[in-house]
Formats: C-alpha cells, sequence, structure tokens
C-alpha cells in the first residue's frame, strides 16, 4: 500500500517480526495452557522431533518421512496435553533449509502449501473463528477489564515492547539498525504488529469459559487490530514520506 518507498530492511524486520511474534504465542499457549501432562506422550513427540532433526542432519531430503513424522508428532503432542500446535514449529525447525533455493525441501513444501493454505485453510479458520454474537452494550463492551486489556496489549504494548526491545539490542550492540531506516519506521512497525487478531483469538477460546466474554474478546480484537493498522499505516506513510523528501 506504501509503494517503493518501503525500504527492504523494513519489509524484512516486519516478516521476521510477525514469523517470531507467532511462535511466541504458540510457546506461550504450550506452556500456560497446558493442563494436564503425559510425560510419555510428550517423551515420543519429542523422540520423533529429534528422528528429524537426525534425517535432517543425514540430508535426507524427501518430504516423505517428514510427513509421516510430523503427523505421528502431532498425534502424539496432541495426547500429551500439550497443544498440538507447537508440533508445526519443531516440523519447520526439522525440515531441511538448505540455502534456501528452489530445490531445499522447505522452499518444496512451502510451495505446495501457499495456495491451499491461503485460499482454503485460513479463510476456514476465520470463518469459524470470528463469527461474533453480539447482544451487549458497545460501550460498556469496550470498557470491561479484559477488553482494555486486549485494546492496550494491541494497541500500545506490543508496539512500545518492540520499539524499547529494539532500541535495547541495538544500543547494546547485539544488532545494528540498517542505514535506510529510523526509529520513527521501526515505531510504525511495532504498531503494525498489533494487527494480531489470528493468535489473539485462538488465546482467548483457550482463556475464556463463558460465551459472552468470548465474542466481547473476538469484537475488541477486531476493533483493536484494526485501529493499530491504520496507526501504522498513518505512521509510515508520514514517517516514510519524510525520509524521502530528506533524501531528496
Amino acid at each position: 500500500m506504501l509503494g517503493n518507498r518501503v525500504p527492504t530492511s523494513l519489509k524484512v524486520f516486519l516478516t521476521a517480526l510477525a514469523v517470531i511474534d507467532d511462535v511466541g504465542a504458540i510457546i506461550i499457549i504450550a506452556i500456560f495452557y497446558t493442563k494436564t501432562l503425559l510425560w510419555t506422550n510428550l517423551f515420543i513427540a519429542l523422540g520423533i522431533f529429534a528422528l528429524l532433526l537426525v534425517f535432517n542432519r543425514t540430508k535426507v531430503r524427501s518430504l516423505i518421512p517428514y510427513s509421516i513424522g510430523g503427523v505421528a508428532m502431532w498425534y502424539f503432542m496432541l495426547h500429551s496435553g500439550v497443544h498440538a500446535t507447537i508440533t508445526g514449529v519443531l516440523l519447520a525447525f526439522a525440515i531441511p533449509f538448505r540455502n534456501g533455493d528452489e530445490k531445499s525441501t522447505s522452499y518444496i513444501l512451502q510451495h505446495y502449501l501457499h495456495k491451499p493454505v491461503a485460499f482454503i485453510i485460513l479463510p476456514i479458520f476465520a470463518l469459524a473463528n470470528t463469527a461474533i454474537i453480539f447482544n451487549g452494550n458497545i460501550a460498556q463492551t469496550l470498557t470491561e477489564n479484559n477488553s482494555i486489556g486486549i485494546a492496550l496489549g494491541l494497541i500500545v504494548g506490543k508496539p512500545l515492547g518492540i520499539f524499547i526491545l529494539t532500541f535495547l539490542a541495538v544500543t547494546f550492540g547485539l544488532c545494528k539498525l540498517p542505514t535506510d531506516l529510523n526509529w520513527k519506521s521501526i515505531f510504525g512497525v511495532g504498531l503494525l504488529a498489533g494487527i494480531g487478531f489470528t493468535m489473539s483469538i485462538f488465546v482467548t477460546l483457550l482463556a475464556f469459559d463463558n460465551e459472552t466474554i468470548i465474542n466481547n474478546s473476538k469484537l475488541v480484537i477486531l476493533i483493536s487490530s484494526l485501529t493499530a493498522g491504520l496507526l501504522g499505516f498513518l505512521t509510515l506513510k508520514v514517517t516514510l514520506k519524510t525520509e524521502s523528501n530528506d533524501e531528496n
């Protein structure tokens, strides 16, 4: 939407941020939303993961063993008590990536799954999980404790957390800020990271049992994601335009 004004480094930062954000959410789900734990099934699942890593290290490139192992790992992880979504993260680490070229196993799988995930799986997920039955007073809904927490987390907490941690990482020499970026752009991308409705709704479904709270939370998540997206877009539109004029 912002065209060629957006530096490639900023796109890479946002992409990496989106992936790490989802992985972090999945890890939180696995740790904090596990009610009962069956150690036998968990160890079997981790054993399968270790075997897949061995396949990776011994340069097994065929997708068949990884597919079979992934399904088996998902089954035992599901019956261990740990949320099965962690299986997808582990499997992604096990599949050979090499140098990321078109012949790598990871690239082939990503290319194969791209269309069915984008046009079938994600729309089904969205339709199944964002259906909102709203019968209450919207002003009252937006001022409830859980609603305020959701809004502050997505609109304020995420951009501030991303900005502060990135600033600290650069300050302490853990990384360098690309020459074509400044801190205004980083803050704008942090606002865009507030578009977190998929994992937020996922956590909502796990965290609450009351249907009214779930529906109200979904509404607040969508409103907050839209607000964060608009604020991020406007921030980047202004800051990137300013940077372009400064360069000229």
